[in-house]
């Protein structure tokens, strides 16, 4: 079986923070550069124009976008985001603000360019190398000393290595090594490549596999339950820290919301390798967005930790997907670690003097889930509410994509707005591939009564593609109602998989959970029953989780529910859960830490 490797902030936004006693008023664009005091953020998934799905064996249930196994490679202090399918790649100074460079990389032997999958990248002194997956051995390596141009040139005409998600790592020696592989039977694999040459240097050595037995994450399946296949082991990456050295790996399989990435850890390139005890190291199995595997870890240019990882949607093809990126940190113990923690929530973007210690949540909270939603149309069983719902996999749909057509949110009392995320699904796309000249339009307004509407977002001047724009504004105004009004489609129908608002209410936060729970019994040890009180005031709740009472990095969001059934545990390991309540208010005190063997 062959394994398929499975914001913009707006240059003129229409807002003043005022609301006018009359009808709607357009104001002239308030710019960036008014106001400096403003710390820049972004939200996941991110902002950038996703292709279409290439391969039409993979259309299921509709074209679609799709892409995964992203690396972000830092290079002349500026960030480069390849990632599979995407005939070319995207840059940024700021990990903000993307800009795509279209390219075709990889080169057969009759001349004909195709796309790269699941690549990788190393920087060699003043150069950044590319490559993308193959079984075979006739892969051009490509290098570039000017990526912000579609300026690349031949490194090696025919890559030595076949290798199906390569990792390439520079150690501080200037020697080279290739880490790969991607099945659900053979291992990962490690060798070294001279350095001038990128030949292999003697053969390729089996370094870590999957011990599915032992660690409940790595159980195939959405409720890690599927006996039918085996689990997969895939996404090499290699980083190194204090001596260090740190292979990654994804797992179980890139269509669960479970998909996360390992870690094992050793003091040479090639091993022998232990497997560090908080795992998976990268893990989002709740929220909007699910799914947090297959990535690279990677240093910003003020020298902090971060992970770019897969996005699960996995509704109109298991392929379906979209790229996160997440604060890291390996902490005091040398321990690697991802925070998800409300990890789709606005986030601050690197800045000078951050401390990844702590988190980078801004605080913003979600101030529409499940409220009550108005339509234009609805198309069949695309209901309205599921623009609410913080399901990433179900949408609304209007039944055009015509200009006119609108949803509105009320956010059920008065809140101070800070931002939006407009998060287009892809209800009748016609589009395969990439495409460059694509974009959406649109307005929104807001209003504090539902009947005196201003407009606070106008982008129907805009000339760009962004399927899950997330427009931060210049400064926080107040409202009930959130209208937002389709002026134009790229393709398909006016559809929404969230229409999310981020601030605060004006009421209080729901304050503690009661009566947790954990439950672990002795014929399952790698899952854990937990259950609580509801709390009345709640939209959701946050859960804590990891094998150290005082490394408690794993986290789920959960909204709607008193239980969670964890599948995610060492079967050999305690375990310590911690949890709290959260609403458009704020977020309430955690319980107190408790202990399960």
């Amino acid at each position: 079986m062959v394994n398929m490797k499975r914001v913009l902030f707006l240059t003129a936004i229409l807002v003043n923070g005022l609301l006018f006693s009359g009808s709607v008023i357009a104001q002239k664009p308030v710019m960036n550069s008014f106001i400096p005091d403003r710390q820049a953020t972004y939200c996941n998934p991110i902002n950038i124009d996703y292709g279409y799905c290439p391969i039409p064996n993979f259309v299921q249930n509709g074209k679609h976008r799709a892409t995964a196994d992203p690396i972000i490679a830092v290079y002349d202090n500026k960030y480069f985001l390849f990632s599979t399918n995407q005939w070319g790649y995207w840059w940024s100074s700021d990990m903000k603000d993307w800009k795509f460079i279209p390219r075709k990389f990889l080169r057969s032997w009759n001349g004909v360019y195709d796309e790269l999958c699941a690549p990788a990248s190393v920087v060699l002194g003043d150069s950044l190398l590319v490559i993308g997956s193959t079984y075979a051995k006739n892969f051009t390596l490509w290098y570039s000393t000017n990526p912000t141009k579609d300026d690349w040139h031949i490194a090696v005409d025919s890559l030595q290595v076949g290798a199906w998600d390569p990792g390439l790592f520079l150690d501080e020696d200037n020697r080279l090594y290739i880490y790969h592989g991607s099945s659900n039977f053979y291992p990962i694999y490690g060798q070294e490549l001279d350095r001038k040459t990128f030949t292999p240097i003697g053969e390729k050595i089996s370094l870590i596999h999957l011990v599915d037995s032992i660690h409940g994450w790595e159980r195939f399946g959405e409720h890690q339950d599927n006996t039918f296949l085996k689990p997969f082991m895939e996404g090499a990456w290699m980083n190194k820290s204090k001596g260090k050295y740190y292979l990654q790996y994804g797992a179980p399989g890139t269509e669960f919301s479970g998909y996360g990435d390992g870690v094992y850890v050793s003091d040479k390139p090639l091993g022998p390798f232990t497997y560090q005890q908080h795992n998976p190291f990268s893990y989002k199995p709740g929220g909007f967005t699910r799914g947090a595997g297959h990535g690279a870890t990677y240093q910003d240019v003020f020298k902090e930790w971060w992970h770019i990882s897969t996005i699960t949607i996995a509704v109109k093809n298991n392929f379906e997907r979209r790229n996160g990126i997440w604060p890291a940190q390996i902490d005091a113990d040398g321990v690697l670690y991802t925070n998800t923690s409300y990890g789709d929530y606005p986030h601050y973007i690197p800045h000078a003097g951050a401390n990844h210690d702590v988190s980078q949540f801004t605080g913003w909270m979600l101030l529409n889930y499940n409220k009550p939603v108005q339509v234009s149309s609805t198309l069949s069983a695309f209901t309205a509410n599921n623009a609410v719902d913080e399901n990433m996999k179900t949408y609304w749909s209007a039944t055009t994509g015509n200009a006119g057509e609108w949803i509105q949110s009320d956010l059920g009392n008065k809140s101070t707005l800070q931002a939006l995320q407009i998060n287009y699904a892809d209800e009748g796309a016609e589009f395969m591939g990439k495409q460059l000249d694509i974009y959406h339009q649109y307005k929104i307004y807001a209003s504090l009564d539902g009947k005196i509407w201003n407009l606070i977002i106008d982008k129907s001047k805009n000339k760009t593609d962004v399927p899950h724009d997330y427009v931060v504004l210049p400064k926080p105004i107040e409202a009930r109602y959130i209208k937002m009004e389709n002026v134009h489609m790229p393709t398909g129908k006016f559809a929404l998989s969230g229409l999310r608002v981020f601030g605060k209410g004006a009421g209080v936060h729901p304050g503690m959970v009661q009566n947790f729970v954990a439950l672990r019994g002795d014929s399952e040890r790698r899952n854990a029953w937990l259950k609580w009180a509801v709390n009345p005031n709640a939209t959701g709740y946050h859960i804590y989780f990891g094998n150290d009472p005082h490394k408690l990095y794993n986290s789920v969001l959960l909204y709607g529910v008193s239980e969670y059934y964890c599948t995610a545990l060492e079967k050999n390991l305690p375990y310590y859960f911690q949890i709290e309540a959260f609403n458009e208010n704020g977020i309430g005190q955690k319980s107190a830490v408790m202990k399960v063997e």
